[in-house]
């Protein structure tokens, strides 16, 4: 992969190798030579060995090509002429440099110096008693004045409070009493009317004792939630505390349903408890396993019949915590959408699935956490869509995706995203919003979107920006686009993702200099545990602090060729000192 112009300059000490077949006469240019960050793995892989007399990126611009050579080949004395040598001029005679002192200016009348520099070599040296002797400074005016730091205002509140469940029954009506859950046996039978698609549905109660139980592949844990007051983002809502749905799926074939990263097999083995998206330690878990038709289970109507099946389930439980007594809520936490004056305006990028299939997700249903009444991203051509902090947080999303467990943001994730809570809470930033945009199969498409999130970036005048992606693969595509697309504008923006080694990205771009890892594996690979690698509040901490520090204008090292484990710690000691 050559080199572009704008980077000879950041690249003009390192080795200057050719990328392609170069014929002699060859004028050398950065088109004709090898991006330096790919040096490591291809010496590592046996492609390139770089000689000690090979000469620089600098000296080569310009210079002739004396024979035919191949890719890979480094430039050398022998095989370049009329390139540039190195001279130490400078350093060795110490004293030699172009600074341009505009004597004419020399002294104003109050007796200060002043001092025009065109370009600085060498080194200015002056008297040690140059302070005694009068010599004044004038601290350089500027006309930008910092905007003044204003109380926030509360946009919108939401409040949640949460009811407590310590038992869960299968029995003949839905009831919640005395923190006593009772879910209608025959939901089930009814539940395939979701959906013509759906075949069969079968429910069942497992407690934190009893969770060494074979089961289907996950397709999803949802939270039980439901609208009191107001609608998603404000008002009131009620959650269920110590439980949690989730949904599995096979077709009629015996085939998993979302097949493409599987963590079928023993649920206490297949789930990392306590991650934002998984059940908690201690939470029963109401198991939804829907069957659907054959051949259906890798297409979008198929995924999507099992979770309307499942949605039709829950409805009825949110009827009844609808009516919950005030006295029975064990918590209330109450959040506010803010509006921060004075304070640098940013946004958090949410890159979920759209390619189709069963890569779709349900923006801003009518229940939190619901299917009804939501929109497809997919039927929006998977344009930026942006939610509030408090709509995120009241359930706007509902994931339909298939990709590997581990790296996989269901729908419990994005009801409780920790990059949300924390970006929203802080004082130092005023979040703007939640931009969700999908990663559509196809390139044009993709330019398409990012595009959008660019020019959406701009309008909305944001300082920085933290980009987010699940899964690895054909997504990463988008995710260094949408990163292009919003640094390229003047905006300083993070990624966030999984690489490690089996995720490592193919694609990449100058403004993809400040990434947080989000591997959990030891070995560094996408295990099949269902959210072992996805976003933590550690990793928020580090997100967001990385954000900031590039906003600030420190420079963020290079990153490891090589995932480390190490550099991820090395990080989080950082967060917290």
């Amino acid at each position: 992969m050559s080199i572009s112009s704008e980077t000879v300059n950041q690249h003009k000490n390192d080795p200057a190798v050719l990328c392609c077949l170069r014929q002699k006469g060859t004028i050398i240019s950065a088109s004709d030579l090898e991006d330096p960050t790919l040096f490591l793995e291809l010496e590592e892989s046996g492609l390139l060995t770089v000689p000690d007399d090979s000469l620089a990126i600098g000296q080569v611009i310009g210079a002739t090509l004396e024979q035919d050579a191949d890719a890979m080949t480094p430039l050398t004395p022998k095989i370049v002429s009329h390139y540039t040598e190195i001279t130490h001029k400078a350093e060795t005679q110490g004293s030699e440099h172009s600074i341009t002192v505009a004597t004419e200016q020399g002294q104003d009348q109050k007796g200060v110096i002043k001092f025009n520099i065109n370009e600085l070599k060498g080194q200015i040296e002056l008297p040690t008693d140059w302070i005694n002797n009068g010599l004044s400074f004038v601290p350089p005016q500027t006309s930008e004045k910092k905007p003044e730091k204003k109380e926030k205002k509360a946009l919108r509140t939401l409040t949640q409070r949460e009811f407590k469940v310590k038992q869960v029954n299968l029995g003949s009506q839905t009831d919640y009493e005395n923190g006593i859950l009772t879910i209608r046996k025959g939901l089930c039978k009814e539940s395939l009317k979701a959906d013509p698609l759906v075949k069969k549905v079968d429910m069942d109660i497992i407690t934190p004792e009893n969770r060494h139980v074979y089961s289907n592949t996950i397709m999803d844990v949802i939270p039980i939630a439901t609208k009191v007051e107001g609608t998603l983002g404000a008002g009131r809502t009620h959650v269920m505390n110590g439980v949690v749905v989730v949904l599995t799926g096979i077709d009629e074939e015996g085939v998993q349903v979302h097949e493409f990263g599987s963590c079928e097999g023993y649920l206490d083995e297949k789930i990392r408890f306590g991650r934002p998206g998984c059940p908690d330690v201690n939470d029963i878990i109401v198991r939804v396993n829907v069957t659907v038709q054959a051949n259906t289970g890798m297409e979008r109507r198929g995924p999507y019949a099992a979770h309307k099946a499942c949605d039709y389930i829950i409805q009825e439980i949110r009827e009844v915590l609808k009516k919950a007594p005030s006295k029975a809520c064990i918590k209330e936490d109450v959040f506010h959408d803010w509006k921060k004056p004075g304070r640098p305006r940013v946004v958090l990028v949410k890159e979920i699935m759209g390619q189709g299939a069963m890569h779709d997700n349900v923006i801003l249903p009518v229940e939190p956490a619901g299917v009804k009444g939501g929109r497809r991203n997919v039927d929006l051509g998977n344009v930026p869509v942006v939610l509030s902090p408090n709509e995120v947080r009241d359930g706007g999303i509902h994931a339909l995706t298939c990709i590997g467990p581990a790296t996989k943001e269901d729908t419990r994730h994005y009801f409780r995203e920790p990059l949300v809570n924390l970006m929203a809470n802080d004082d130092e930033i005023d979040l703007a919003g939640i931009v969700f945009i999908g990663s559509p199969q196809v390139n044009d498409e993709k330019s398409f979107v990012s595009a959008r999130l660019g020019a959406l970036a701009e309008a909305l005048n944001v300082e920085g920006a933290i980009v987010t992606t699940e899964g690895f693969g054909n997504n990463h595509i988008d995710f260094a686009e949408n990163i292009e697309q919003i640094g390229s504008r003047g905006i300083e923006v993070v990624g966030v993702s999984f690489s490690a080694y089996q995720g490592q990205l193919v694609v990449g771009n100058k403004y993809m200099d400040a990434m947080v890892e989000l591997n959990k594996d030891k070995e560094g690979f996408e295990n099949e545990i269902l959210g072992d690698s996805t976003l933590c509040q550690s990793d928020a901490e580090r997100a967001l602090l990385m954000l900031k520090t590039k906003m600030a204008g420190i420079p963020i090292e290079p990153a490891n060729h090589k995932w480390s484990v190490d550099v991820v710690e090395g990080n989080q000691k950082l967060v917290h000192n």
